[in-house]
């Protein structure tokens, strides 16, 4: 698997090459943001290991501009960053990052949360351990998600959403079939891998209240390393593209002092 190092300290950078090579990964680096976006286009890495202060564009930019770009692949992204308040950190989480570590920080346990991650990008794929099977749909009022294409699409207002499959297929329900939702009635939702992870997840279970530790062992299983309030940046960022309003959501709602719970119909 290829990962792309953005880091302009060189010494970092080395150490980071170093661990990861030793682990088998082919590793490619870059010391700027601008860089760094023509090699995305050129490598297209699985993973970007992506510093937070860059010159010429910071790495928050750079993450935001990375999510925007229709490559082949749409990489993990894990931020580092020297700044240890908790803005900084959920800021870059905000734009597109999967995860973050602070400076300074163990290459060996950057290392595991590489695995982590890339393991996450093994199982999507279905079968055992994969959090999601394989050949599903998951259809409520307002969206339509594919797991075998993994595709997310949601309802324009004000229109019943294409029936799929067998006719009288149930709400919440899962259908073996993949027809694709009609364009008039629906739109593709462009989410990273864990938030379509997550807005699966919850559409999977539609009313059941989720904490934060059993969404981390449904999406990460037991290769999760860090803070648990990961999980609210995720659903924060998932908010902002599925909700009307995100500061007062009408799907993913939270239960104060629980978790979250999905509604929709």
């Amino acid at each position: 698997m290829d990962i792309l190092i953005v880091e302009d300290e060189i010494e970092i950078a080395e150490l980071i090459q170093l661990y990861l090579s030793k682990e088998g990964f082919d590793c490619h680096s870059c010391r700027d943001g601008n860089t760094a976006l023509a090699q995305v286009e050129k490598i297209q890495p699985d993973l970007i290991i992506l510093d937070l202060m860059l010159p010429q564009l910071d790495g928050l930019e750079v993450c935001t501009r990375i999510r925007q770009q229709k490559g082949a692949k749409d990489p993990y992204i894990m931020m580092l960053t020297a700044k240890g308040e908790e803005i900084d950190r959920i800021i870059g989480l905000s734009t597109g990052a999967d995860d973050y570590m602070v400076k300074p920080f163990s290459p060996r346990e950057l290392v595991a949360r590489v695995r982590a991650l890339l393991r996450r990008s093994l199982r999507q794929g279905g079968g055992q351990g994969s959090g999601q099977p394989a050949s599903q749909t998951y259809q409520t009022s307002h969206f339509i998600v594919d797991i075998d294409q993994r595709t997310a699409s949601q309802k324009a207002e004000g229109k019943q959403p294409k029936q799929l499959g067998a006719e009288g297929a149930q709400l919440g329900q899962e259908n073996t079939q993949s027809p694709s939702p009609d364009p008039q009635l629906s739109h593709l939702l462009e989410l990273t891998p864990l938030e379509f992870d997550l807005l699966a997840t919850f559409m999977s279970y539609p009313g059941r209240v989720w904490n934060r530790t059993q969404l981390i062992e449904k999406l990460w299983g037991n290769d999760f390393f860090g803070d648990e309030r990961v999980v609210d940046a995720h659903i924060a960022r998932l908010r902002k593209k599925i909700e009307p309003n995100p500061s007062a959501p009408s799907y993913i709602k939270t239960v104060v002092g629980v978790g979250y719970r999905f509604e929709d119909g």
